[in-house]
């Protein structure tokens, strides 16, 4: 039985997922998320919170490999992407003395410490192509949507291959293949910028008052323990609290509006924020219809994956849309960047096809 740990290093979120796979066949998965803001936790710390997530031993054993992937490097914890990437890198190897190494890069190919540290730009932000790698596993032809805490991904695979127009997150934003809007860490005025209330348009208020967090907890797409990020006031994560902090957003309070009011808000938040990601999904599903000359069906994985991107994609009109998590499990589906690039070093390993054991 090998254990393969895959590992993303994001700027405010560790995810980790320990395989054990024997006879080409993944037998267990067990996943971890952690959040760890790292531009206030400090970068010094990273390895520590690494080691601290409990998955570089298990059973006793040290992990035969590491897979790689991170966001970190963009947290202006960092000065450069190169800083941000070798920092990450030092900090894994601290962590997994022991073990094989291997890093994922934007062209879905693994590569070496030595060989990523030679063009740390080729690995900073390639989270993306492990979820994209994992879903062609299952199809052949497909368009991911990964929405995360913070991010949105849309991959677009055919014939078992990513075949995405832009590789780093400089173009993908012009591509629509990263929409920044996601489930918790979103500022809502990135997501609108005024409202009707009481009749009269409103603008928000450009302060941090309110995230996407308490949108969808005000209206029950998330409970308070999926709520796995710090609030914008510091506050506690009840629905009440999500209440007031929404209210400031128009510089009011939950004693100047009703309930109601704040909750008609909030669905007109989350309504403009599934046509945000679907005008991104809309732009990559365009450039493949005409390029491939077909339709190919929508995949959605990460936390909001059932009240973003499936919404997103029905709101577009498409009609063939699965999810991942009935294929590799919910908690696996939450963390599929971690999964995808442990399954990938897997397979290098065995050098031969690895089966999903379901």
């Amino acid at each position: 039985m090998k254990k393969i740990v895959g590992l993303d290093v994001g700027g405010a979120n560790l995810k980790a997922a320990v395989l054990e796979v024997q006879n080409c066949s993944v037998k267990h998965c067990k996943t971890v998320r952690q959040f760890f803001p790292i531009w206030r936790e400090g970068k010094e710390r990273l390895p520590e919170a690494i080691k601290n997530l409990g998955i570089h031993r298990g059973a006793g054993h040290v992990s035969e490999a590491v897979g790689l992937t991170m966001t970190a490097e963009l947290s202006d914890a960092f000065f450069t992407k190169r800083e941000g990437s070798n920092h990450v890198l030092d900090s894994v190897e601290e962590a997994f003395p022991d073990s094989t190494l291997r890093v994922l890069d934007v062209y879905c190919r693994l590569l070496s410490p030595s060989q990523a540290r030679k063009n740390p730009c080729s690995v900073a932000a390639a989270n993306w192509p492990a979820t994209g790698w994992l879903a062609s596993q299952f199809f052949e032809n497909c368009i991911v949507v990964d929405v995360g805490s913070t991010t949105t991904s849309i991959i677009p695979v055919i014939d078992s291959t990513i075949v995405a127009e832009d590789r780093n997150d400089f173009d993908k934003l012009a591509s629509g293949e990263l929409v920044y809007t996601g489930g918790l860490r979103s500022n809502v005025v990135a997501i609108v910028n005024s409202l009707i209330l009481r009749g009269r348009v409103r603008q928000l208020s450009s302060e941090l008052f309110a995230l996407s967090g308490d949108i969808h907890l005000i209206l029950g797409n998330i409970t308070e323990a999926d709520y796995g990020t710090e609030t914008a006031d510091g506050r506690g994560k009840s629905r009440t609290e999500a209440l007031g902090r929404l209210a400031r957003v128009v510089c009011a309070d939950v004693e100047m509006l009703s309930e109601q009011e704040i909750e008609e808000m909030a669905a007109y938040i989350y309504d403009k924020q599934i046509e945000k990601i679907g005008q991104g999904l809309g732009q990559v599903r365009q450039r493949i219809v005409s390029t491939y000359g077909k339709e190919v069906p929508i995949v959605v994985t990460g936390m909001g994956r059932v009240f973003l991107a499936r919404r997103a994609a029905e709101r577009i009109g498409c009609n063939m849309i699965f999810d991942l998590s009935d294929y590799i499990g919910g908690d696996a589906a939450l963390t599929s960047t971690s999964v995808g690039v442990a399954w990938m070093v897997a397979t290098e390993l065995e050098g031969r096809r690895i089966y999903w054991k379901r």
